[in-house]
């Protein structure tokens, strides 16, 4: 628009239809062509029944309906090249619409995702995640710790209180051989106390009841 049409109001330009418009005029438009295409084709049609029904009758009718009959097939082939055209055009337009809405949809997308990424810092997400994998170690360790039985005293060597359970049972022999010394103050008897060599043979419970019973047998006799 020229300086002086702006300036007094010039005539404004047109704004032209948009895709889905187009694409619905063309439509009309094919309908409407559809409906032409078969508007002729019955016409056509009477045009030879009237050529039949005169033939050497009256031969000038039936050529009459002849060329009437021509020009209507000369210009039902024309709508069928136009509906062609049109049908290209409108698919044309039915894919360009199609990409708009795609891209249009993508470029939608890319901001939203832009936004959603505007206070990001992949810096700043690698840092967390390192953060979040020391935690969860940390956590691990806790876990451990607190489910490890050495805590509650549960590392004691399970020989050395066997050891010590023998060594007990011993002293506990031992004190009844001395309970079950001679009773008679008077009579002297010999008593010879139990060497090194049979407090260490105790392999069981009851190898030790049965040198138990055997020696209690060995004192009745010293003392009767």
């Amino acid at each position: 628009m020229s300086f002086l049409g702006r300036v007094f109001g010039g005539k404004k330009e047109e704004k032209g239809p948009t895709t889905a418009e187009a694409i619905m005029n063309l439509r009309e438009t094919e309908n409407m062509l559809l409906k032409k295409q078969e508007f002729l084709e019955k016409k056509i049609e009477h045009e030879i029944s009237i050529a039949k029904a005169n033939g050497t009758k009256n031969k000038r009718a039936a050529i009459q309906a002849l060329k009437r009959k021509q020009r209507y097939s000369k210009q039902l082939m024309q709508i069928d090249g136009t509906l062609s055209t049109i049908e290209m055009q409108r698919e044309a337009l039915e894919g360009a619409n199609t990409n708009t809405a795609v891209l249009q949809s993508m470029k939608d997308a890319a901001e939203a995702l832009k936004k959603a990424h505007k206070h990001m810092d992949i810096d700043q997400v690698h840092e967390m995640m390192d953060d979040i994998g020391e935690q969860q170690d940390v956590a691990r360790e806790i876990s451990d710790a607190i489910s490890n039985p050495v805590a509650f005293g549960q590392d004691i060597d399970e020989d050395d209180l066997e050891q010590e359970l023998e060594k007990l049972e011993q002293e506990a022999l031992d004190e009844e051989l001395l309970r079950a010394g001679p009773s008679n103050t008077d009579i002297s008897i010999p008593y010879d106390e139990p060497s090194e060599k049979i407090k260490s043979k105790v392999p069981s419970k009851s190898i030790r009841k049965e040198e138990e019973e055997q020696e209690m047998k060995d004192l009745e006799m010293w003392a009767t």
